[in-house]
Formats: C-alpha cells, sequence, structure tokens
C-alpha cells in the first residue's frame, strides 16, 4: 500500500489574507485620517489632539495650560505606518511572512502609546512640583494631561497588526487548526463590530463637536473633532476594565446577567424558547426572602444555603409550570413563561405593595411589607446575608483591603494542570485538587487596594458555580446528552428511547432554576443597598438575558463574556451621560439591539466561513490532498441540483456496484 502524504500549507489561506488586508486597508487610512492622540483631555470631553502630520488642533476649554511634549511618538507613529502598508502588501500577495510585519506594526503602535504615557506622566510630574499654582488648579490640570493618550490613529494599527499576525500564521497547519475551532466566535464577533460601526454613525449625527475654546474650525480640524468624539464614547463605555472600582461596578451589573444568561442558553440548548426570566427571577426572590427573614434563627449558619436553595426552588418551579404544559398538552412555552411573568409580578406586587387588603368585606393584615411607604420587604437575619467579596478576599486588617491572590493562583493553576493532564486518567480532579492546594497555600499574600467598597457580593461565586454546573451537566453526563438530543431532534431523540416529556419539564425547570438564583444578588447580596426584597429589583435583566444567550452563542463560556461586555457597557455609559450633551447612556442600550440584530441576522456571513467542511473531508475528494477536488463542473453542479438527494444517491450506487464486486 502506498503511503498517504498530507499537504502542508506553505501560504496563509485567502480567507485569513482578505482578513488581514482588509484590517490593515482600514488601519493606515485610519492613520491618515484619525487623531493619533490626545495630549490632555478635560471632563467636558475636550481635548488638545495630535495628528500623524505633526499638526495639533487645541479644543481645550484652559488655553493656556501647556501642551506635553509627544517625544518621538511620531517618529514611531510614521513607522507604524510604513510597517501596516507592507503587512498590506504582503496579505494581498500572500506572503509567508506578513504576521512579521503585522507584529511589528503592534509592537510600534504599542512603543508609541508608551512614549506619549510618558511625556504625560512628565507634564503631571512638572505640575505637581510647580508650588505657585493652587491645589484645586493643579488637580485639574493632573487630570486634564491624565485624560489623554491614544486615539483611533494608535488604536486602529496596533489592533490590525495583531488581526494580520494571527493570519499571517495560518500558513501553519496547527495554527489553522486553532483558528477553525474558533469559528464560531465569528458570528458575535461580526456583530459587535457591526453594531459599533452603526453606533459610530449615530454618535457623529447626534453629537456636535466638543470645542468650549471657541475658535473657528476649518473642515479638516472639525473631522479631527468629530471622530475624537467617537473615539471617547467607545474609550469611555470599555473604560472599567482598566480600573478597580468600575470593573466590580461591571462585575455587580454582569453577575444577575449570568444567571439569566444561563437559564436562557440552556432552554435554547433543549429546543426551548424561555423568555420567563423575569418571572422566575422574581419568585426566586421571593422564596430568599421568605427563609431568609421568617426562617428559625436557631438554624444559624444553615440559614443562608436554605435561603439560596429557597431562591433556586421559586425559579426552578416558575419554569416547571410550563415544561409540564408543553409535555402534557403541548402548549406553546413561550406564551405560557410570559403570563406567567405577570402572574409573578402580580404576587410581588401583593406581597409587599400594602400591609393590608380587602377581601369580601374584610381586611386582612399581610406580614411581608416593611413600615413605611416604600413597597419593601423586612431585612433579611445576618445569618441569611451574603458577604460581599471585597470582605471576602480580604486577607489584611479591618479598614484596609488587602486582596488575596489565593484565587487568581488557583484559577491559573486549574487552567495550566488541565491543559498538562488531558492525557492522564481522571486529570481533571487532579487539576482541581492541585489548584486548591496552591490557592489555599497562596490565601495569606494579598495585594493593597485602594477602594472604598462594592456591592458586588458572593452571589457572583455562585453564578460562576452555575457556569461550571452548566458545562458538567450538559456535556459531560447521559442527562445532558438526552437533553441536547432533544433539542436537536425531539422525534429521533424519542425513537432512540429518550422521554421528550421528561426532557422537557426536566429542562424547564433547571432554567427556571438558573434564572431564581439571580435573586440571591439583590435579596442575599444586598445590591439594591439592603438586604430586602424590593419594589425597584431590576427584573428586566430577565429578558437580557436572551441577548446574552444569543451573543455568547448559548456556551457557559459565551454568556460570561457576554455579560461582562454588557456589564462594562453599562457601567462605562453613566460616565458618557455625565460628560457628553448629545450622547447619554441610551447608546448602551442602542449598542445591545444592533448586537442582538446583527447576531440574529447571522446569515450574512457566509456558510463557508462560519462553518467549513472538515479539511480531511476537502482532501479526500482529491488524492493529491488539495482543494480543487472538491470543485464541480457548471454541467456536474447543474445536475446534482436538480437531483433530490444527490450525494446519497450517489452513494448508494457506488456501494450497490462494490457490493456486487
Amino acid at each position: 500500500m502506498g503511503r498517504v502524504t498530507h499537504n502542508t500549507h506553505s501560504r496563509p489561506s485567502g480567507d485569513a489574507s482578505r482578513v488581514a488586508l482588509i484590517a490593515c486597508a482600514v488601519a493606515a487610512a485610519g492613520m491618515l485620517l484619525f487623531p493619533l492622540a490626545a495630549l490632555g483631555r478635560g471632563f467636558s470631553a475636550d481635548a488638545v489632539l495630535l495628528h500623524l502630520s505633526g499638526s495639533v488642533v487645541n479644543l481645550a476649554s484652559n488655553q493656556q495650560a501647556p501642551l506635553a511634549d509627544p517625544g518621538s511618538a511620531l517618529v514611531l507613529g510614521w513607522a507604524t505606518l510604513a510597517a501596516v502598508v507592507a503587512t498590506l502588501i504582503g496579505a494581498v500577495r500572500r506572503t509567508n511572512w506578513f504576521w512579521i510585519t503585522g507584529l511589528l506594526a503592534t509592537v510600534l503602535a504599542v512603543a508609541a502609546v508608551l512614549v506619549l504615557d510618558s511625556g504625560l506622566a512628565a507634564q503631571i510630574g512638572r505640575i505637581a512640583a510647580d508650588t505657585s499654582l493652587r491645589a484645586g488648579a493643579r488637580r485639574q490640570l493632573r487630570n486634564f494631561y491624565d485624560g489623554g493618550g491614544m486615539n483611533l490613529g494608535l488604536f486602529l494599527p496596533m489592533l490590525a497588526g495583531l488581526i494580520a499576525a494571527g493570519a499571517g500564521l495560518s500558513a501553519r497547519p496547527w495554527v489553522l487548526d486553532r483558528f477553525n475551532r474558533l469559528r464560531g466566535l465569528l458570528v458575535p464577533v461580526s456583530a459587535i463590530t457591526l453594531a459599533v460601526l452603526v453606533g459610530a454613525v449615530v454618535v457623529l449625527a447626534v453629537q456636535p463637536i466638543v470645542n468650549p475654546s471657541g475658535r473657528e474650525l476649518n473642515l479638516w480640524q472639525a473631522w479631527l473633532a468629530k471622530s475624537d468624539v467617537v473615539y471617547f464614547v467607545y474609550s469611555t463605555l470599555f473604560a472599567p476594565v482598566t480600573r478597580l472600582s468600575p470593573l466590580l461596578s461591571s462585575l455587580k451589573l454582569a453577575t444577575p446577567l449570568i444567571f439569566t444568561g444561563l437559564s436562557v442558553a440552556f432552554a435554547f440548548r433543549t429546543g426551548l424558547f424561555n423568555i420567563g426570566a423575569p418571572g422566575q427571577l422574581t419568585m426566586g426572590a421571593i422564596g430568599a426572602m421568605l427563609v431568609g427573614v421568617y426562617g428559625p434563627p436557631s438554624l444559624g449558619w444553615a440559614l443562608l444555603p436554605l435561603s439560596v436553595l429557597a431562591a433556586a426552588a421559586g425559579g426552578a418551579l416558575w419554569g416547571a409550570i410550563p415544561g409540564l404544559l408543553k409535555a402534557r398538552f403541548g402548549s406553546s412555552e413561550v406564551i405560557n413563561t410570559i403570563m406567567l411573568n405577570y402572574v409573578a409580578s402580580a404576587i410581588f406586587i401583593f406581597m409587599i405593595g400594602a400591609d393590608k387588603f380587602p377581601f369580601l368585606g374584610k381586611t386582612y393584615t399581610l406580614p411581608f411589607k416593611a413600615p413605611g411607604f416604600e413597597a419593601k420587604s423586612q431585612e433579611l437575619q445576618q445569618a441569611a446575608q451574603l458577604p460581599p467579596l471585597l470582605d471576602l478576599f480580604n486577607v489584611g486588617p479591618a479598614g484596609g483591603y488587602v486582596l488575596s491572590i489565593g484565587i487568581v493562583v488557583a484559577v491559573i493553576a486549574l487552567l495550566v494542570a488541565r491543559s498538562l493532564l488531558k492525557a492522564v486518567r481522571n486529570g481533571g480532579l487532579i487539576a482541581v485538587v492541585i489548584a486548591v492546594v496552591l490557592g489555599a497555600l497562596t490565601w495569606r499574600i494579598g495585594i493593597p487596594a485602594n477602594i472604598n467598597g462594592s456591592q458586588l457580593n458572593a452571589s457572583f461565586l455562585i453564578a460562576l458555580a452555575c457556569v461550571a454546573l452548566f458545562g458538567t451537566l450538559m456535556w459531560r453526563t447521559a442527562i445532558g446528552y438526552a437533553l441536547r438530543a432533544v433539542g436537536l431532534s425531539p422525534r429521533a431523540a424519542e425513537y432512540g428511547g429518550i422521554s421528550v416529556a421528561r426532557g422537557t419539564i426536566l429542562a424547564m425547570t433547571l432554567a427556571g432554576m438558573f434564572a431564581g438564583l439571580a435573586g440571591t444578588h439583590y435579596v442575599n447580596g444586598g445590591a439594591l443597598d439592603e438586604y430586602r426584597l424590593k419594589g425597584n429589583m431590576p427584573v428586566n435583566v430577565g429578558f437580557d438575558g436572551i441577548a446574552v444567550a444569543l451573543m455568547g452563542q448559548n456556551t457557559p463560556t459565551g454568556v460570561v463574556l457576554a455579560s461582562l461586555l454588557f456589564g462594562t457597557v453599562d457601567t462605562g455609559g453613566v460616565d458618557v451621560d455625565q460628560q457628553l450633551d448629545g450622547v447619554n447612556k441610551d447608546i448602551v442600550t442602542v449598542l445591545k439591539a444592533l448586537i442582538v440584530l446583527f447576531i440574529a441576522a447571522g446569515g450574512f456571513l457566509s456558510r463557508r466561513l462560519v462553518d467549513p467542511p472538515p479539511p480531511q473531508l476537502v482532501a479526500a475528494t482529491d488524492k493529491t490532498g488539495s482543494d480543487e477536488g472538491g470543485k464541480l463542473s457548471p454541467s456536474v453542479a447543474a445536475q446534482q441540483a436538480s437531483t433530490p438527494s444527490p450525494n446519497v444517491g450517489q452513494s448508494s450506487e457506488e456501494n450497490t456496484r462494490e457490493g456486487g464486486k
């Protein structure tokens, strides 16, 4: 028998080269059309803009502020442009070296940013040493220079260089194989990109130029000022990831989204559409409140887990009802879950809206509402309250925060150990043990944190536990296999001996449980400033879970990332609202809506890009290993297109001939 040889790619793939080409073309144009950096920025987004040509547009309200020296940033900027153009040429020719120039472009852009930051830091140092300035003026100038930094002219080549480096490395089979595994990310990434572009057009249309200086601008300067507004909006929206306090606020907003996103995604995976997350969250919060407020104090520390379980049970009950109705009567879970949202809302209002209610001529007293005009319950017992996450990880003395590195060490150890122990039996369990041991050994080692506090609580850890439960149950157990089979094809699953009715009820029950646990964030965790069930509980995060599940492609990891993205832009939207007149935090709602719209219209991407045939199948069509054998002539293609099942028919005929030999 002859030895089968595999063709190795000596050139980047055509798709990857086109992606690099587009990215570098946009970056090169951006460096010429947009500001390179801001040499300072005021509170109202007024900035001193530096272009690659060296020209400066000073729109700051304080025209007397000395300008920071950009140093060699301009030289590095021109070098970055040269590297981007070289990468562009390499991508056009599909050379096997353009990943090097792409990586070089990113390095040069980063170097330019560092040089700029160094110049701004030096300016801040000079301001701090100037004793002739009063304290208020010194603080104002320090904030002005702190607001400076890179702009679109450096951000775009930095990003394009990374994209081109990855695309160029697709010439190596092992890199191409890993990229193929990530093709499922193309739809959400493309949706986010398109949403950002459309959002930029909206910003350009509604936000006027920020020019408190009063100087008259020509057309070119006005364009630079307009494009700077777009960069300011998006850099502010995503700024929370760079600072601890806003990051914790983002995680606080993301926590309930993780719960509701998992709820919707779990139902999607089983072929069901759960729109009842708001009602399930409400019933979970009610369950947590009932146990947390009225549970026997003698239970002590057991009161907290019982309250959490009550939240899970409340949501599970509200999910099981539409599951049972669908399994028994075939009624639509969409309609049933929507209607149950209203029922849960009515129960919620009935319990804490008033302390008395008339019924059949008599007035009855309810014990749930706390005294006063505000709609809220009695406060939970101390034992039923979830601790703030900062207090949980604080290993320093009282009055300050020294955050333990143990959890970070444990996560890194888990990831590394799992990758090294893939081929070892029970490697996952061994990796968990290693992570726990290393986390415990480094728990008392901490990093000081300058923060006043945060409402992020231990329900975030419960959410991460639910993520692990989702992944394990859905892809590591027979129950999960049965649920996925029901979702993919109920008839085939039933033919294989799987009970579709039982799977439907179980799926909706577990989906409701995930949403119900979101109530612990608000009731047990005190995310609304008090450890109570409150009338202003934002149950609409249940509907946001639909967007999170769609963006996360119904995977637990995707749900977490989508929740973090939404939590980040929600936090950044508050700053945008404070600093700009024409754009407010509603831009966040616009972006979310656009992301969902583009994900729902995921068909705008070619099927060949999103879900290509396996390389082995392509190679098998031609003994030479190239993909030319997979191409059909027009006549053959027309013949097969007119046949209902051309491949099946052809295979049957070949099998018959081979069997008769």
